[in-house]
């Protein structure tokens, strides 16, 4: 059986294409965009049929096979850090602190996060829960600065579907490059 490495790396080319387009169209599809979706989704199925018929005229080839599979798997991990790499859309986390003696939210306020406070009872008590909303591609730094700030509260997030109104959009967003400029200007200062 003869291995033709040109045709193997065309196939494997072709499925890691395939793939991480697929995942940034699910994507885009999850998220709404309505125009980016199905332009993304026929360069996708174009592909996938180039791709597919290559192997499919070679099935008595195990290589092609094999090759083929492996660039589906390498089209995910593709995928998966593209994902993450776009973060498209906003996060909301919600926090909850044992205690309901602290300035967390002003701190997380000065961060430039918008933070609604609201109060509840636990079994063990009195609790202070806070409403987060932030870009996806601060979320990390989020949870960094929760586990800085209360190093014992709870911790859950989701992704909000719709978002309408509140001083979030523009205040927030205003503040985040106030604090961005703040920042690099410290950065600035320190190396003078």
């Amino acid at each position: 059986m003869e291995i033709d490495l040109g045709l193997l790396a065309t196939i494997f080319v072709i499925n890691v294409g395939y793939v991480t387009l697929m995942t940034i169209r699910m994507m885009l599809t999850m998220k709404g965009y309505r125009l980016a979706a199905p332009l993304v989704a026929m360069a996708e199925t174009t592909i996938y049929i180039v791709g597919l018929g290559l192997v499919l005229d070679r099935l008595d080839n195990f290589w092609n096979i094999l090759v083929y599979a492996l660039g589906y798997g390498a089209g995910i991990l593709a995928g998966i850090k593209i994902e993450e790499y776009l973060a498209l859309g906003y996060i909301m986390v919600t926090v909850i602190i044992p205690s309901i003696e602290n300035d967390i939210p002003s701190k997380l306020r000065e961060l430039g996060y918008g933070v609604t406070t609201s109060y509840a009872l636990g079994k063990e008590g009195d609790r202070m829960v806070l409403e987060i909303l932030t870009p996806r591609k601060t979320e990390r730094k989020l949870y960094q600065q929760i586990e800085e700030l209360a190093p014992k509260a709870f911790v859950i997030s989701y992704e909000p579907k719709y978002i309408s109104g509140g001083f979030w959009t523009k205040r927030v967003k205003k503040r985040r490059k106030e604090i961005k400029l703040e920042q690099k200007q410290q950065k600035i200062d320190e190396k003078n």
